[in-house]
């Protein structure tokens, strides 16, 4: 792999290829117990932005188009011809919806769009807006951070980790509150949705939005939990992951 992508459970066997794009400070290290719970029918394959762990020092990505425009380039730029399909979480649904549109007009759709932790972008302006992160210091940065609970309090509680920590996200956060729907034709793939019944930042009737995204089916999993549900849910989240892959196989079988 090159710099984006990481392999942490390689199954070359794999009839689909699923590309994993964290949230808004995240890095592959958090995605690495659903990579190991969804490797095996797919090949998990995690995205990696700049400016965190073995890319720190990096600069930080511009915005989304930046971020799909290199993770899809160093995918073409790979031998492999697996299908692909995308999973996101929070910010990173953002960018797995990007990228699936982008799939899409170069005529080479995704398989599968798992989205997760996020509203449907299709709603700006008419759910509750948070302050954007432009406007917030560091302590109101914190506060935003310990309400989403995805943070440990340790972490958040020391000067020298929050040194390290607090760039990433702020730069992350800054993708998100420039990022800009843009109207465009529905998916022809299956969108997935998952969310917690408790997340702050998303109500159930906000993920189901997505169904707009698309013309090729759709299902949305309300699970127990705040705005990070996945690690409570991971083999659950791994079957839906494998029964929608499934389903899709026999949809287009002879």
């Amino acid at each position: 792999m090159g710099d984006w992508i990481r392999c942490c459970h390689p199954a070359p066997d794999a009839g689909v290829r699923l590309i994993v794009f964290p949230h808004a400070g995240g890095s592959v290290s958090a995605y690495h117990a659903l990579s190991a719970a969804v490797s095996g029918g797919v090949e998990p394959l995690i995205v990696q932005y700049p400016g965190r762990q073995d890319r720190f020092g990096e600069p930080f990505a511009a915005g989304a188009d930046e971020i799909v425009d290199a993770v899809l380039g160093e995918l073409a730029s790979e031998a492999g011809t697996a299908p692909l399909a995308l999973f996101g979480h929070s910010m990173g649904a953002l960018l797995a919806f990007e990228a699936a549109r982008r799939l899409e007009s170069e005529g080479r759709p995704p398989v599968a769009l798992f989205l997760s932790g996020r509203a449907a972008p299709s709603l700006a302006g008419r759910t509750a807006a948070k302050r954007a992160v432009r406007d917030m210091n560091d302590a109101e940065l914190i506060e935003e951070m310990r309400k989403l609970a995805g943070t440990a309090d340790e972490l958040l509680a020391s000067p020298e980790l929050l040194s390290i920590f607090l760039p990433p996200m702020r730069a992350d956060y800054q993708i998100v509150d420039d990022y800009v729907y843009r109207e465009g034709p529905p998916l022809s793939c299956p969108v997935v949705v998952l969310t917690g019944d408790d997340d702050p930042r998303v109500t159930p009737d906000e993920a189901r939005a997505w169904e707009s995204e698309t013309r090729g089916g759709f299902s949305c999993h309300v699970l127990a939990g705040g705005h990070f549900f996945l690690d409570a849910h991971l083999p659950y989240v791994a079957g839906v992951v494998a029964s929608s892959l499934s389903d899709r196989e026999t949809m287009t079988a002879p």
